[in-house]
């Protein structure tokens, strides 16, 4: 008998397959900031107050600048300083927590898509997240938004849970914890998302039984009770010593601060502190922060208004607009606020991904997508040619990386499917980041005199406390082994300044001599001067280690 030999596509992988590839790929992604320095301001001036908890072993008083502390809740510190407890002072050990913590979301945003809406998109929806571009930037710029992407999906997903026919208490207490967490992480607007996602659907579902049931007057009440470390923690340090002088003033209220100025107050521009916002800022925000799916995520907005009262489910839908919402009427604006409605919009970007049938629908994501990853390619070439990293022409290494993925992916795949569009758009997106954090940023961090002055001295001058004269550098103080201090006065012993200043010693009778000195730029401020190499010089600081004598008459 004649057997008619058959053909099989080589790297014959299952979609699921394909998709663990990605996952592990996409895991490592993140982890892969873990080596790059801690971003001043504020990632280097939260890893300073966490390491102060530590050395002080206070962990109710919050300190920074050698002063009463108070803007942010205490959950973050907790958790970056026990890992600090756990493993030293480093900046891996700074990352650590943040990073669990918002693979933790990328966990409950699959239980919660898979509950929703079966296993393909839980798994589309982890994908669409992690290569959410300003989610895996700020891995390098850590705040608290790591922190509030994991407590807030979870929260939501738990609160669900409760709703389900023979679900026990556990659910709802789940959800007050971490709702809990979420409020001692920025406030109680963190309350918004996962208020808005849970009464959101049940409203518009008609369930007004369960929207007035018992059950959230005992959430709430439960998560009352797990913020009474917050509370105690405020009122300890500043309600007990109204003597304080805190934002220039005293009788300052550390829990009046915590429930109404630095939300409210915010919000209306009438607390302590102050900004400025448009109420556009996050719609074109979005467009970058959220590559490379933002065409896909606003579509996928688009179509569900269009068919509100076809939707199985308005979870996500609620969740992300009502707090996107808020965040547009601040006026506080800042694109890593975003992050936190991240695993919803990936969960209804997903959705629609997949609820694309039409040979028409099924070209405008293709057309879509293979515009967004050309633009991606041509972008991550142009930054390298116009930054010139010292690492010279190591684009070539993602760049021949890319070729073998996609190689790989045209076979494991047919090249026009939904499938091989969508995991090349995200091996782009991982390309791209994992150049971003192995070889852009750590270039970058050079210019960061604070870090790159406290490895000098940790090296050169082990153990001799410096002084920082009319200057100020959050990283500085976190990377140096030695004591620093802060002064506005001239001393002798080592100093790290500003050339404006070096004028002031000499007219006060001091004499110094210059150690090293550090080109400075904020990092987490960038700009095209300074990416620019050749206008780069143009943009830069400098600060300087100097050895300050007074000079004997």
């Amino acid at each position: 008998m004649l057997v008619t030999p058959t053909t099989a596509k080589p790297f014959a992988f299952t979609e699921k397959q394909i998709w663990l590839f990605f996952v592990s790929l996409l895991v490592l992604l993140q982890f892969s900031a873990l080596q790059v320095p801690i971003l001043e301001p504020d990632g280097a001036l939260y890893a300073g107050i966490a390491k102060t908890m530590v050395q002080q072993h206070d962990y109710l008083n919050l300190y920074a600048d050698g002063h009463e502390w108070l803007d942010k809740p205490h959950f973050p510190f907790w958790m970056t300083a026990l890992s600090f407890q756990l493993f030293g002072f480093h900046t891996w050990s700074y990352k650590l927590p943040a990073i669990l913590f918002l693979l933790m979301g990328a966990w409950y945003t699959y239980r919660f898509a898979l509950a929703l809406y079966g296993e393909t998109v839980a798994r589309w929806s982890v994908c669409i997240l992690l290569t959410a571009e300003h989610l895996v930037i700020s891995n390098n710029d850590v705040r608290a938004e790591p922190y509030l992407t994991g407590l807030i999906i979870a929260a939501v997903y738990h609160f669900y849970r409760s709703l389900l026919p023979r679900m026990g208490m556990m659910h709802l207490v789940a959800g007050a914890i971490f709702t809990a967490c979420a409020v001692m992480t920025k406030g109680i607007f963190a309350l918004v998302p996962v208020g808005a996602a849970i009464g959101g659907h049940l409203a518009f579902t008609g369930q007004w039984k369960a929207v007035f049931s018992w059950k959230w007057l005992l959430a709430g009440i439960l998560t009352a009770l797990f913020i009474t470390p917050e509370l105690y923690a405020l009122y300890r340090q500043f309600d007990m010593h109204p003597e304080k002088t805190v934002f220039g003033t005293s009788h300052v209220s550390g829990l009046r601060f915590f429930f109404w100025d630095s939300q409210f107050g915010r919000f209306m521009n009438t607390g302590p502190i102050k900004g400025s916002g448009d109420p556009f800022f996050f719609f074109h925000t979005l467009l970058w922060a959220f590559l490379p799916w933002p065409v896909m995520l606003y579509a996928a907005i688009f179509i569900f208004i269009k068919k509100w009262k076809q939707q199985p489910e308005y979870y996500c839908i609620c969740g992300a607009l009502a707090t996107f919402l808020l965040f547009s009427l601040s006026r506080f604006q800042l694109p890593h606020y975003l992050n936190i409605i991240f695993p919803f919009f990936a969960i209804l970007t997903a959705k629609y991904i997949l609820s694309l049938q039409t040979a028409g629908e099924l070209k405008f994501f293709r057309v879509t997508q293979y515009v967004i990853i050309f633009l991606l390619a041509i972008a991550g070439v142009v930054i390298d040619l116009l930054y010139k990293p010292a690492m010279g022409y190591a684009w070539l290494i993602p760049a021949a990386a890319l070729i073998v993925l996609y190689l790989l992916l045209h076979y494991w795949l047919d090249k026009n499917t939904r499938e091989a569009v969508f995991y090349r758009t995200a091996a782009v997106s991982i390309l791209l980041n994992l150049y971003v954090n192995t070889i852009l940023y750590p270039d970058m961090m050079q210019y960061q005199s604070g870090s790159q002055a406290a490895l000098y001295a940790n090296a050169t001058l082990p153990e001799t406390p410096v002084s920082m004269y009319n200057t100020n550098t959050y990283s500085f103080e976190f990377y140096l082994h030695a004591p620093v201090t802060r002064t506005d006065s001239a001393r002798e012993g080592v100093l790290l300044t500003t050339p404006e200043h070096l004028p002031a010693l000499q007219q006060e009778g001091y004499s110094y001599t210059l150690l090293q000195s550090f080109p400075n730029f904020y990092v987490s401020k960038l700009d095209l001067p300074f990416v620019r190499k050749a206008t780069r010089n143009s943009t830069l600081g400098e600060r300087m280690l100097i050895r300050v004598k007074k000079v004997i008459p």
